[in-house]
């Protein structure tokens, strides 16, 4: 197995060998002076702790039966029901606005920083200048590494000019994730909403920004209002390793599904378009099909045990939560 190396741990970023065509791009292509970005890079650290989290993504390490009670506990679920209360105004009107289930963006939100109380404590200039680059896994990943979180630092310069913020002082996780729905500087800048008008898209305190924010992400992707998300499956033989989780727009119809052998209790029309999942249980294996706002969550994260985690989740907070509420009714 290969392991990441950090081969250029550079205390002082401006002076990397792989910095100075970076700088010249910010210079020319986005108008920014020399001595700001310099400046930047050489208060930017590098992070070992960075390069070790990065080896081991959750997500690929731990079966399914494990990573789901990293995200799915009562305290989670409690925690949903509660930020829910807190602001339902907010939900309900982003989703007159976006048309995204509020249970879906609370599950995010949850997922993603426990509804805030762990937004990440690393500097992203830290954090991406430490990935795009001292950051080296597999040979043939390594550019594509490089450029996206080249991309990234780009952009996180990009939107402390556009929000007039210091981009030494914001906080994010060890990957440059941000805020309470953990938006990358792209991200940010493409999806990030400023919802309470108050000329500052605030993902890092404000609720009503982070919630309008994920709502917006996922408008942009296409969520369908009032869609199934995922159904469980029932199937005799163990398909073809080849033919479960992959993680494409769903192609193939439920009728197409069940001529393989998918067998669901749901009544759904058998046009709808699914694509099959296997997640590893406790004592044996789990089938599902994931519809196209499945595919619109994993969006979010390529992983289907990530999106499978949010949607359970979901739904989870939006049966307690209506219980508590006395609001039984359906997105």
């Amino acid at each position: 197995m290969a392991l990441p190396l950090a081969t250029h741990s550079h205390a002082d970023y401006s002076t990397h060998p792989e910095a100075a065509e970076f700088i010249d791009s910010m210079v020319e292509k986005h108008q920014f002076t020399r001595e700001d970005i310099v400046s930047w890079l050489s208060a930017a650290q590098y992070q070992e702790s960075i390069v070790k989290a990065m080896s081991r993504p959750a997500e690929k390490v731990k079966p399914w039966y494990e990573y789901r009670k990293h995200f799915i506990s009562d305290r989670r679920i409690n925690g949903g029901v509660e930020f829910w209360q807190q602001h339902r105004e907010t939900l309900e009107q982003a989703e007159r606005d976006f048309g995204v289930d509020p249970a879906i963006i609370v599950s995010i939100i949850g997922v993603e920083t426990n509804y805030g109380s762990n937004t990440g404590s690393y500097k992203v200039v830290d954090a991406l200048s430490t990935l795009a680059f001292d950051y080296y896994t597999y040979t043939e990943k390594r550019a594509s590494r490089k450029r996206f979180f080249t991309a990234e630092l780009e952009n996180l310069f990009l939107l402390a000019r556009e929000q007039k913020q210091n981009p030494l002082e914001l906080k994010g996780s060890y990957a440059g994730a941000m805020g309470l729905g953990q938006f990358m500087p792209s991200s940010y800048r493409a999806y990030a909403v400023d919802y309470d008008s108050d000329q500052f898209a605030d993902i890092w305190t404000n609720p009503t920004d982070a919630i309008g924010s994920v709502a917006n992400y996922f408008a942009e992707h296409k969520w369908k209002p009032g869609e199934t998300v995922a159904v469980r499956a029932n199937i005799n033989s163990d398909p073809a390793e080849e033919t479960v989780n992959k993680l494409i727009r769903p192609t193939l119809s439920l009728a197409e599904l069940d001529q393989q052998g998918y067998k669901i209790m749901q009544t759904l029309s058998p046009e709808t378009k699914a694509f099959p999942m296997r997640f590893t249980a406790k004592y044996g294996n789990e089938y599902w099909l994931g519809m196209h706002n499945f595919y619109v969550i994993s969006r979010y994260n390529p992983r289907t045990k990530y999106a499978m985690a949010v949607f359970q989740l979901s739904e989870l907070i939006r049966q307690s939560n209506c219980v508590k509420a006395d609001d039984c009714a359906q997105p």
